[in-house]
This record gives structure tokens, C-alpha cells and sequence, in this order.
């Protein structure tokens, strides 16, 4: 989990779940439209759940359970995708890029893929999604979906609505601000769970623009406004603040004085992180009543679904 995840998501499920019912997977049928090694993928997708935990979500609060271990996902996937114009997944932001960033793994996954995001959440009646700027193209789908279905065979689906941040919702990579953070380019990441000095190193070496003044301006300063919007977020306090603070002081007083902020904020994640890893018994267990919960709503869904379609 890099940085820019936990900033456009994580932190508001954070949120979410003191208020509301919330539901959170561990998307490895995604997962698969880049080549894994199944001998290492089962870790892999332990690893990640137990991130989200240590990162902040309460398995007493909330659902938490893998993707693949709920079969409607797919079977509602496959009957969306006879809804869905081609035309309208080949326009897709994310497959443009993708396609050309996976230029030798350019598969029916990659292309399909907001058809399944589309299932993810209609299967579960959800009035709304916190989603980063880049998926929001996606939600725009699901909702169309939705609607679609809901005309030609009655009222079934809930149209959700998207959560989003309004500054840092995209955060964007350390060595190149004009890029979005990408996982798939772990030299452009922090990952939430870096060790200090990797994180100071990171910071410290982080593009930032010409010129001195440390000013908000995404168009003409991407570099130190990306930071700035890190800084922000994470340390809870407005842009203008920080740009009053640091008004007569360099970009390495400014990254330093992040990355303190960051190994401080973090620290305490790294120390959950490392107790839950010893503890793989009661993570499959959490797993485990988060498939049952989220089972029972999406056969109550597909039930409804299968009927309406003349399945039954």
C-alpha cells in the first residue's frame, strides 16, 4: 500500500466505518491482469489484508474478506458485460494507459476490468464509493450500468454515488509529479509501510520545480505542490498554513521537516503491520466471517438478479 493509496482511500475508510456500514476486499481477481506467481500470490494477498488492518480498518466494524472467495462477483461481472457497449470500455482512461505501460500483457482483463469493478460494488446495494480521481471514470460506468439494468428489467440496483477527497485525492509520483503514484513503478512510491530512513530518502530526493518559494500551484509548481498536498493530508492542516510556514525557507528545510512528519505519522502502522504478520491464524479468521457476511448480501442481490434476467 503506497501513500497515495492510504491518502485517496484508505484514510476516508477510516471514516466510514465509525458511521456506516462498510464493506472492504482484497481485489486479487483484479490483481490478475498483471502476470503473479501462484506460489507467492496466496501471501501476497495475506500481506494486503493485513495492511488494511494495520493501516486502520476494524474487522468489528466493518467486512473485510477476499474478492475471488465471493463466486457472485464474477457471475454478476459476466452477466453486466452483456450490457456493456465495447465502445464504452475501449474510451477508458486506465486501459489507454495500461495498454501502453503493459505493452506485451495486453489482455481481456485489462479491458473488462470496470465491468468487474461495475459488479464489485453493485452486488452489494451500496449508496456510495470512496474512490481516488483516477477511478472515478470507472465509478461513472458502474452508475450507467446500473441504470441500464434498471430500465430494462426493473428496479434492482442501487446507483451509487462517489467520496472523494478535493485535494490530494491523486497523488502523484515522487520522481515524476506530472505522473500519478503507481504501485506498478515502485520507484515512484512511498509505501505507507517504509522504514524511516527509506522514507527520509525518498522525501529528500523527491523532483521538486525551479524557483525557491514553497507555493501551492499543481500547473506551474506540480513538484512541491504534490508534497505540499502529502504534507496537508497527513499532518492535517491547510495548504495556506504550511505555505506561511515555510515562506522564507528552502525546499530541504521543507522535505525535512516531511519526512519527520511522515515517519512519526507512520510509525505506528509499521508496528501493527509486524505484530499481524505473526498472527496468521487470526487473520484468516477475520477473513473468513468477512466472506460469510458478504455472501449472504451478494446471493440475496444475485437471487434478485437471475430472476429478473430469466435465469430461474
Amino acid at each position: 500500500m503506497h501513500i497515495g493509496s492510504y491518502i485517496g482511500a484508505v484514510s476516508q475508510w477510516k471514516k466510514l466505518q465509525e458511521t456506516g456500514e462498510c464493506l472492504f476486499f482484497i481485489a486479487d481477481l483484479h490483481a490478475l491482469t498483471v502476470p503473479q506467481n501462484p506460489k507467492e500470490f496466496p501471501s501476497q494477498v495475506m500481506q494486503t489484508a493485513v495492511e488494511m488492518i494495520a493501516a486502520g480498518l476494524d474487522p468489528e466494524k466493518s467486512i473485510i474478506f477476499v474478492q475471488s472467495e465471493v463466486k457472485e462477483h464474477t457471475e454478476l461481472y459476466w452477466l453486466l458485460s452483456t450490457l456493456t457497449p465495447l465502445g464504452e470500455l475501449e474510451r477508458m482512461t486506465q486501459y489507454k494507459n495500461k495498454s501502453k505501460q503493459f505493452k506485451e500483457n495486453i489482455n481481456a482483463g485489462l479491458l473488462n476490468y470496470p465491468v468487474l469493478q461495475a459488479a464489485d460494488i453493485l452486488l452489494y446495494q451500496i449508496d456510495s464509493v470512496p474512490v481516488g480521481e483516477d477511478q472515478k471514470q470507472h465509478l461513472e460506468l458502474t452508475r450507467t450500468l446500473a441504470k441500464k439494468f434498471n430500465q430494462k428489467y426493473g428496479e434492482t440496483f442501487k446507483i451509487p454515488d462517489a467520496l472523494t477527497l478535493k485535494i490530494g485525492a491523486k497523488i502523484m509520483a515522487l520522481n515524476d509529479p506530472k505522473k500519478k503514484m503507481s504501485k506498478s513503478q515502485p520507484e515512484s512510491c512511498l509505501f505507507l509501510f517504509d522504514e524511516p530512513e527509506v522514507i527520509k530518502k525518498k522525501i529528500m530526493s523527491a523532483v521538486t520545480d525551479t524557483g525557491k518559494a514553497i507555493k501551492y500551484d499543481p500547473d506551474k509548481k506540480p513538484g512541491i505542490s504534490n508534497l505540499l498536498a502529502i504534507y496537508s493530508l497527513v499532518g492535517q492542516k491547510p495548504i495556506s498554513e504550511l505555505e506561511k510556514k515555510f515562506k522564507n525557507k528552502g525546499y530541504g528545510d521543507f522535505k525535512k521537516s516531511l519526512a519527520e512528519l511522515l515517519i512519526l505519522k507512520f510509525e505506528p502502522f509499521r508496528l501493527k503491520k509486524k505484530e499481524l504478520l505473526s498472527r496468521e491464524v487470526y487473520i484468516k479468521e477475520i477473513l473468513e466471517r468477512g466472506r460469510k457476511k458478504a455472501q449472504f448480501i451478494a446471493q440475496a442481490t444475485m437471487q434478485d438478479v437471475r430472476k429478473k434476467m430469466g435465469l430461474i
